[in-house]
């Protein structure tokens, strides 16, 4: 909408008015009176003369308008825009070692690969958390940065969704992924900075001790909540009939734990997807999203508009008078 800045700039609009009405009227100039000959013709002029004066009163009047219109500051203040919440810088660290592809995650009654659980429950908890950075690693047996901190979350999901199982080895360094983390959040504020990561396996790969990545991020004030992912049985087909495995055999829960209680952070066990979106709604008020909305509404100066209409109308008047010299001259 268009608004004024300074409207009381038209409390000056008689101003005009008021300077013709106190002060003083110029002098006329005195002179013996003279008979014409051609009397009619100079009436003509002196009527055109009179019109002049007239359109050059509207148009000094139009000028003194837009001139206080412009010194009013005419602004147009556009739509409302979100401002970027002040809120957590969250590192999210997914595994997407070999042993990801186990189909154990049970949900509804149907079986779904680690991963793909994974993928479903940690994009929802992603899409939630307005106003805080995400940002994203995928380790196997080496730990890359997909995605740095950022508040556009719609990359984020989509970079998670097209994780492939292997895609950074079969191992798994989960020292390596901490230590990444902890490189990219150790420059930012230090009540902010968590790390969540999920893993179904334990440290088989990697050039850092996951004990010491942890205490590295303890010192660096990065909060780990760690998720360990696998079913505790499942029925498997053999040459025999069926059997019962625990297929979270090699889930090294005890590591997990004591990287998150040495973060001051929280070590969460998901043996199917409803139990995984029970731990992220956990998490939600664990760690909670800013709530104040802070907006800003874009402002464009429009004075210049009404400050070009003065110039034009100014040099019209300009104009007039130049012709009426002539006419008189």
């Amino acid at each position: 909408m268009l608004t004024l800045l300074w409207p009381w700039m038209f409390a000056l609009l008689p101003l005009p008015w008021l300077l013709r009405r106190l002060l003083p009227p110029a002098p006329e100039s005195g002179g013996a009176a003279l008979r014409l000959p051609f009397y009619p013709e100079l009436a003509a002029v002196a009527g055109q003369h009179r019109r002049g004066q007239r359109w050059a009163m509207g148009l000094a009047t139009l000028a003194w308008l837009l001139l206080l219109t412009a010194a009013a500051r005419p602004q147009w203040v556009g739509e409302p825009v979100l401002l970027p919440q002040k809120g957590r810088d969250l590192m999210l660290a997914v595994d997407i070692s070999g042993s990801m592809e186990t189909e154990d995650m049970v949900y509804k009654g149907r079986k779904y690969q680690r991963l793909e659980a994974v993928k479903a429950v940690a994009s929802d908890f992603i899409d939630r958390r307005a106003g805080d950075r995400v940002g994203l690693i995928l380790f196997g047996r080496n730990a890359y940065l997909q995605a740095p901190l950022t508040f556009d979350h719609k990359t984020v999901i989509t970079l998670l969704r097209e994780a492939a199982i292997g895609l950074a080895g079969k191992e798994t360094a989960i020292g390596d992924a901490i230590g990444l983390a902890v490189k990219r959040l150790q420059n930012l504020e230090r009540d902010s900075r968590v790390l969540i990561l999920m893993t179904d396996g334990a440290n088989t790969a990697g050039a850092i001790d996951p004990l010491k990545a942890g205490e590295l991020a303890a010192q660096e004030g990065v909060k780990i909540y760690t998720i360990g992912i696998g079913a505790d049985r499942m029925v498997v087909a053999g040459l025999f009939g069926n059997r019962v495995i625990n297929p979270s055999a090699d889930l090294d829960e005890a590591t997990l734990r004591q990287l998150a209680e040495s973060t001051g952070g929280r070590y969460f066990r998901a043996r199917d997807v409803e139990e995984m979106e029970q731990i992220y709604q956990l998490l939600d008020q664990l760690e909670p999203r800013e709530q104040e909305q802070q907006t800003f509404r874009p402002v464009e100066e429009r004075f210049w508009w009404p400050l070009a209409g003065f110039m034009l109308v100014l040099a019209m008047l300009l104009g007039l008078r130049q012709w009426q010299t002539r006419s008189l001259a």
